[in-house]
């Protein structure tokens, strides 16, 4: 009898962890996307906020003109490449990097980071690998969710493509 109490004090205790441990919804959910790009795959790891009838990019917006954002929310957005890519004149080599990007109205900076595990803020203070200007376009229907995309596919070249509301920033790159 003792043993049996033991065993189903034993069973009550990790039964009472695991449901502690349930998953919960997030905010803004987070999204993967893999994309081969010639012989080079991409992948991308970022969290996508909602719009919730904020406004978005402005002098005083959820994301202020002029001021770095993580690209997503939660923690910066992580960018892999399996082979070397070439983003503006500058050639990263193949890993992991955090894209960080500073909006405007009429231009963003987006700048890629050697990937650190360690949060969006230690990137603060250092020099990123490549820093690029972008011209933001503007559409004509809002996007909700944050939402990062490779588009414009060749052979040897894509863009990184962000949006939000109706705002629209690519990348241009390049692959071997």
């Amino acid at each position: 009898m003792k043993k049996f109490i033991l065993l189903l004090s034993t069973i009550l205790v990790f039964s009472a962890g695991s449901l502690s441990a349930q998953e919960e919804r997030a905010p803004s959910p987070a999204a993967k996307l893999s994309q081969k790009v010639g012989l080079t795959d991409v992948i991308i790891e970022y969290s996508r906020p909602g719009m919730k009838g904020r406004t978005i990019f402005a002098e005083d917006g959820l994301v202020p003109y002029g001021k770095i954002w993580r690209t997503g929310a939660n923690s910066a957005t992580k960018i892999t490449f399996s082979g070397p890519v070439t983003i503006g004149d500058t050639e990263l080599e193949a890993g992991s990097y955090a894209i960080l990007t500073m909006p405007g109205e009429d231009k963003w900076m987006v700048h890629f980071y050697p990937f650190k595990a360690n949060g969006w803020g230690s990137y603060r203070d250092a020099d990123p690998a490549v820093a690029v200007e972008a011209t933001p376009t503007m559409g004509s229907e809002a996007v909700e969710s944050f939402l990062i995309t490779v588009d414009e596919l060749k052979d040897y070249s894509a863009h990184l493509v962000m949006m939000w509301d109706k705002t629209r920033v690519a990348v241009p790159f390049k692959v071997k």
